[in-house]
């Protein structure tokens, strides 16, 4: 039996993620697509590592308990690595909604029932969520510790309150970083930490995609007119996420890392001010 980590999402970020982290423990691949979990899979087994893949779909909460339960069974989860979800060029509003911001919160309330006692995890969120109005104090605490199964009936989160899919993305990463807030203090209860990383423009097949889509222009707009002048790597977010799984940030829980390059301080204070 190993200490074993749990890793949503089989794309560049997670993958980064969990060659840093992963090492010495069973890794569990969870993805809604098989083939992109074996990939990845594949990938780290031949570097060295121990990885097993799973189908997993994070809209579903019987889904993320079967991938706890056989994640369990390899030995006791000691970390997670959430980087699953889908974009707003990707889905409906419905189903960024289901995903990114109910499948989110259950997973982190179901592995922080289970997480062992040291353990440490990280979810992926987004700049977007950094980029909307402030939300009332009672909306934010309603996104924090509304029970899972009735976060999707609260009255911010209906149709006629979500504008478009990007709002609705904004809105998910938005609940994502308040409810690493709630769960963190459960967690800490375990002897556990949970932090978030608000990744900006990362270059990752999905973010090609972006910069060749009718999205293209805007995106490359901001990583040119961003403090770095670039986009960023997997890599550069796995740095951080090194950090914040190590003994070295034992005094950071519930926190929420902006990493971006800077483009949200130049969307409020710079030239990708909106226009007014």
């Amino acid at each position: 039996m190993k200490d074993v980590m749990i890793l949503t999402g089989a794309g560049q970020i997670g993958m980064a993620i969990a060659r840093r982290m992963g090492y010495g423990r069973k890794i569990v691949i969870g993805d809604k697509k098989m083939e992109n979990a074996e990939a990845i899979s594949n990938t780290m087994n031949e570097a060295g590592f121990d990885t097993v893949p799973v189908e997993m779909d994070l809209s579903s909460r019987e889904s993320i308990m079967k991938l706890i339960e056989k994640a369990q069974g390899f030995g006791e989860v000691s970390m997670l690595v959430n980087a699953a979800g889908v974009s707003p060029s990707q889905a409906s509003i419905e189903a960024i909604l289901k995903v990114d911001l109910y499948g989110t919160a259950v997973l982190l309330e179901e592995v922080g029932k289970i997480i062992k006692k040291g353990g440490v995890g990280v979810t992926i969120s987004s700049q977007s969520g950094w980029r909307m109005p402030a939300l009332t104090a009672e909306e934010d605490e309603l996104l924090a510790t509304t029970p899972t199964e009735e976060l999707l009936k609260l009255p911010l989160l209906q149709p006629e309150n979500i504008k478009d899919t990007l709002h609705a993305y904004q809105m998910a990463k938005r609940c994502n970083e308040k409810r690493v807030m709630a769960e963190a203090v459960k967690w800490g209860q375990r002897g556990a930490r949970l932090n978030d990383i608000a990744p900006g423009i990362v270059v990752t097949p999905l973010a090609i995609d972006e910069f060749n889509g009718p999205r293209g222009d805007f995106y490359k707009n901001m990583f040119a007119n961003c403090p770095a002048g670039r986009p960023g790597t997997a890599d550069e977010i796995a740095n951080v996420a090194e950090l914040l799984m190590s003994d070295k940030a034992a005094f950071i829980t519930g926190s929420t890392f902006l990493i971006d390059g800077g483009a949200t301080a130049s969307y409020f204070y710079g030239p990708l001010a909106p226009k007014k």
